[in-house]
């Protein structure tokens, strides 16, 4: 489990995985939490948002990674399309539901986190994928 994610909005890939080691803060604006695993998460979220499977999103390799699968200091996940596009498009009531399904799954899971603070990282996310496509820039997420 990370015990820092830190999600933050880059123009390309590139620019994203130079976080690495160091993680972006100060170099993007960013969101960060932490204690819980942001893999799983943010293929939860897509599911709840858009109605995906999460197997068929593992299968399909999301999220990727674009950046420390080596080991070596933070990993670098880039959020898929559709879970930036349903982020950017759910209204604020829309994703304090989302977040409240998130944490009844994660209390199940033997993992709870605070429904406020779910509602808090998804309607924060929300609110930086709507300012991220108004620039062009994609989502990423920095787990170290």
């Amino acid at each position: 489990m990370s015990t820092l994610v830190t999600f933050f909005a880059a123009p390309d890939e590139a620019s994203a995985a130079l976080v690495a080691g160091f993680g972006p803060g100060g170099l993007h604006e960013c969101l960060s939490y932490g204690n819980f695993d942001p893999e799983e998460a943010v293929l939860a979220w897509e599911c709840l948002l858009s109605g995906s499977r999460f197997e068929e999103l593992a299968e399909a390799g999301e999220p990727r990674v674009i950046a420390g699968e080596d080991g070596e200091g933070g990993l670098v996940l880039a959020l898929s399309g559709g879970l930036v596009e349903a982020l950017a498009q759910a209204s604020a009531p829309r994703l304090v539901e989302a977040s409240a399904s998130w944490a009844g799954l994660r209390a199940r899971d033997g993992e709870p986190v605070d429904p406020e603070l779910a509602a808090e990282i998804l309607t924060g996310l929300g609110t930086l994928a709507r300012a991220a496509g108004g620039r062009g820039h994609r989502l990423y997420c920095w787990a170290g």
